[in-house]
């Protein structure tokens, strides 16, 4: 049961087949406890909802999220952590396992589990004013929330170990670059160019989306032969779906990029 409190600090708006998971806790949306919880419940309810085909995660229009709730895990003794650490793991796990294309909306910071938590999208749309970083070394602990596990994944070993390693900031130029961004805009800009990107996938085809990022995301977790065969698989699958035959039938008769879907 989600408590009324983490549903006000994590909220879900939904519109034109998008469905946004707001972070609702200024002045920096950090990460504590509840919105955790907020997190995987506005997980589950995107997932579960049929009018929903594509998903941003937006923190405002000033900050990301600036990280965990320091002055929270402060007061933890290790006991305590071993008990509660899986909770943000899987707060950004339950992102990540969103069916369904997923764009983190980034402004001012995304550090931290902030940082963690736009790893766990599909793609990132970026300010250009941004600062983004896994610090945690700097309190004299590491990632706890995915950041070894995912940048790596994302811009390579070498380029992730100097980030963790140091600490340090990223700036927008840089995150597009090395692939931390897949998008840098004017910061007012932010969200209206991760809805307009999610609207135009959230009119593709519901099933074959859902496919390619399954293939592309178990693919990533095993050797090249099982890869394959997962892709092999998922392809198979969509031969079952009316959006497949739409598409086939239009590109015959019209040409490609023409095919009106419907999710089914």
């Amino acid at each position: 049961m989600v408590s009324e409190q983490a549903q006000d600090l994590v909220k879900v708006e939904v519109s034109d087949g998008v469905g946004t998971i707001l972070l609702n806790r200024p002045p920096m949306n950090a990460l504590d406890t509840r919105v955790q919880a907020g997190l995987r419940a506005a997980a589950q309810e995107v997932t579960s909802r049929r009018d929903v085909r594509a998903v941003v995660v937006y923190g405002g229009p000033k900050v990301f999220a600036a990280g965990a709730d320091v002055k929270e895990m402060a007061e933890w003794d290790h006991l305590t952590m071993v008990e509660r650490s899986g909770s943000i793991t899987a707060s950004f796990t339950a992102i990540a396992h969103i069916p369904k294309p997923v764009i983190a909306a980034v402004t001012g910071y995304a550090l931290g589990g902030g940082l963690e938590l736009a790893l766990s999208a599909d793609l990132r749309v970026i300010g250009d004013n941004v600062k983004m970083g896994l610090p945690e070394i700097l309190l004299g602990i590491i990632p706890g929330g995915g950041g070894t596990q995912r940048l790596p994944r994302l811009v390579g070993p070498a380029k992730a170990k100097e980030l963790i390693f140091t600490g340090r900031f990223v700036d927008a130029e840089e995150a597009l670059r090395i692939g931390l961004a897949d998008q840098v805009v004017a910061p007012d800009d932010v969200y209206a160019a991760s809805l307009e990107l999610a609207k135009k996938l959230a009119a593709g085809p519901a099933f074959a989306l859902r496919a390619a990022k399954t293939a592309i995301n178990r693919g990533l977790e095993v050797d090249l032969v099982t890869g394959l065969e997962i892709e092999r698989m998922q392809f198979a699958e969509l031969f079952a779906t009316a959006d497949r035959e739409t598409g086939m039938s239009s590109f015959i008769t019209s040409g490609p990029g023409k095919a009106t879907f419907e999710g089914r």
